[in-house]
């Protein structure tokens, strides 16, 4: 298999060169509107590698999110998360379905100041969709409290000014998604499946959310950053559940928790999450069709 660099080249350059990314995220730039020349780049790799047969299972589950969210209604998705292509993957389906376009247009992802800060060609893929950036939990693990303060206290100062973004964007009729894990699926490494209690906090800011699993991988994991990751064609299906009201299930499942003497319950929510999104996973594996892996033309 080829890496991402080196079988979309051409499209990488022409990324870099219409990109407007912002490389060192501040309090002030925490909020990042979608660069509408990059994403047709993405569409072409998307294209390139989703095989005949690729879409969403749900897309009733989706409409009537968007529903409730032209009704005035606080809106999240929660996505599984294998590669930094399902995003571009999600986005292109949804504008390939019937009144997918004004949902795709909704869509404000939250995503980690690594993609903006490490590596100039991640910047300019990222910047194709709106996004809120902010510094993820999983980042600051293993950080020296003396040592790392000055990091501490920025993270701090955008983590802030991210929230401050989110709930604009939600008061403004945007369609917020989120990966609850907070990170990449690494095979063989199943701490990175689990969610990160931060997303507590996120159903809590909200009336409704959606969860969203993925089957098939055309982009995979490897040591270094997205461009290092190997490509492959695949049969890619994300399968939209029923929507869920956000009160009601925190509710539900903390009081669970308590008769459970279960201490932490903000994880409790987030593990229940985590065990939706899992059976979602399972149906859409049932119900994916077999498709052959294959390198790109």
């Amino acid at each position: 298999m080829e890496t991402l660099s080196a079988a979309f080249r051409d499209v990488i350059k022409e990324a870099v060169a219409r990109s407007r990314a912002d490389v060192k995220i501040t309090e002030d730039n925490v909020y990042q509107p979608g660069n509408g020349e990059i994403r047709p780049l993405l569409d072409k790799i998307v294209e390139s590698l989703a095989l005949p047969g690729s879409g969403i299972s749900g897309m009733e589950n989706i409409r009537e999110l968007h529903r409730l969210l032209k009704e005035g209604h606080s809106c999240l998705f929660l996505l599984e998360h294998y590669s930094n292509l399902d995003l571009s993957l999600f986005d292109s389906f949804l504008r390939s379905e019937e009144g997918g376009v004004p949902i795709a247009d909704a869509l404000v992802a939250v995503a980690g100041m690594k993609l903006n800060e490490d590596n100039p060609v991640v910047a300019a893929f990222a910047s194709a969709y709106t996004r809120i950036v902010i510094c993820p939990s999983r980042s600051l693990q293993g950080l020296d409290p003396e040592k790392d303060k000055e990091e501490l206290i920025r993270s701090a100062v955008i983590n802030r000014a991210a929230t401050r973004a989110l709930i604009r964007i939600k008061k403004k009729g945007g369609l917020v998604l989120v990966f609850p894990s907070g990170t990449r699926y690494r095979p063989g490494d199943p701490s990175t499946k689990r969610g990160v209690r931060e997303i507590d906090s996120y159903i809590r800011l909200f009336d409704y959310m959606c969860p969203v699993a993925i089957n098939g991988e055309v982009l995979h994991i490897r040591p270094g950053d997205m461009m290092d990751d190997f490509v492959s064609q695949d049969l890619v299906r994300f399968t939209a559940g029923p929507v869920l009201d956000c009160p009601a299930f925190r509710e539900e499942v903390r009081l669970k928790a308590e008769k459970a003497g279960v201490e932490d319950k903000k994880q409790a929510v987030v593990d229940a999450i985590m065990e939706l999104l899992e059976g979602l996973h399972a149906e859409g594996e049932r119900q994916k069709p077999q498709a052959p892996t294959t390198a790109p033309p």
